[in-house]
């Protein structure tokens, strides 16, 4: 297992929800952490730990494949977590050329640097459940990838690419597949715990965008984070490798509202609109593979829950 102090890890994402998370992690290890940006939220998890004080911050776009290569040249970048990325389902059906060029040429951008420069060890390039498409419940990573709407598509074939880069260059890389990640820092409302945070805190309705009954796997960021950190420490022996990482917390929309409400001591008023397009009713991940290699879960929905209400509490509605 590889000790990750004193060395130079580049996070794209780094300012997002599970960057954030994983930077603040990697700083106190004593790593040196660099985190590209395009702009910031002031009331993001990076904002409010002051980790822009903690990393080194350079300004880039993935999509700019010339600033990339510039920065991991520049600082000399040793290990690359790649989580950069337009992740929300709608937007992506809305704008499908913007989700393309930043998931995929993004991706590729971020590869072709990585080839480029030898004093890379390894890198994990951050995939998505959705990559599977919506043609069976449950998932192992062996499963075709058949994503049918813009985002899974973008996410099928980044995660593609990268396999090829692998395959072809023998690049050190890994791919991750999470489950719906939530926790301190998402300020995408529309997303389902976002949203019962914001009602909890404001006492208003959620509007459900789907019928209640869309089922997903809930994994805390905190362990989305610690996830990584343990497959960065076991880079040599994991890399070309693909993991399904969540939890065995997996519930449809009205269960996990209730359950909120319950932990929480709260009324989550709610609406149902029954309007969700390009989303998968039902989807679950077998992670047998990385639970085999050691990595399990640390928190429980019931200390999630409270901690990311606390938080959403004390910054997101300031």
């Amino acid at each position: 297992m590889e000790t990750l102090e004193g060395h130079v890890i580049l996070v794209t994402g780094g300012t997002g929800l599970v960057g954030a998370h994983l930077v603040e992690l990697l700083v106190n290890d004593g790593a040196t952490v660099v985190v590209p940006f395009r702009s910031f939220h002031p009331r993001s998890y990076f904002m409010t730990q002051r980790l822009q004080e903690k990393s080194i911050l350079a300004s880039c776009d993935v999509r700019d494949y010339h600033r990339v290569f510039d920065v991991i040249t520049k600082y000399q970048v040793e290990y690359v977590v790649h989580l950069a990325a337009q992740p929300i389902v709608p937007t992506a059906y809305h704008n499908p050329h913007g989700t393309i060029l930043t998931n995929i040429v993004g991706t590729v951008n971020i590869l072709e640097a990585m080839r480029q420069y030898p004093l890379i060890k390894g890198a994990i390039i951050a995939s998505s459940d959705k990559a599977y498409g919506n043609l069976q419940k449950t998932y192992r990573e062996a499963d075709p990838l058949r994503g049918s709407h813009p985002y899974d598509v973008s996410k099928s074939s980044a995660d593609l690419i990268t396999q090829a880069y692998h395959a072809t260059y023998n690049l050190p890389v890994i791919v991750t597949r999470f489950g719906n990640i939530y926790g301190q820092g998402d300020l995408h409302f529309s997303r389902i715990i976002p949203g019962i945070m914001q009602m909890a805190v404001r006492g208003t309705q959620l509007e459900i965008r789907s019928d209640g009954k869309f089922s997903r796997d809930y994994i805390y960021v905190k362990d989305v984070a610690l996830a990584y950190r343990f497959l960065l420490q076991r880079s040599r022996e994991t890399q070309g490798n693909i993991y399904n990482i969540a939890t065995n917390e997996h519930y449809t929309v009205l269960e996990l509202i209730k359950k909120s409400e319950k932990i929480l001591g709260v009324s989550v008023p709610y609406k149902i609109l029954n309007v969700a397009k390009g989303e998968t009713p039902e989807q679950h991940l077998d992670w047998t593979k990385i639970r085999q290699l050691g990595w399990k879960p640390t928190y429980t929905l019931d200390t999630a829950l409270r901690e990311t209400y606390e938080w959403y509490k004390q910054y997101a509605f300031i």
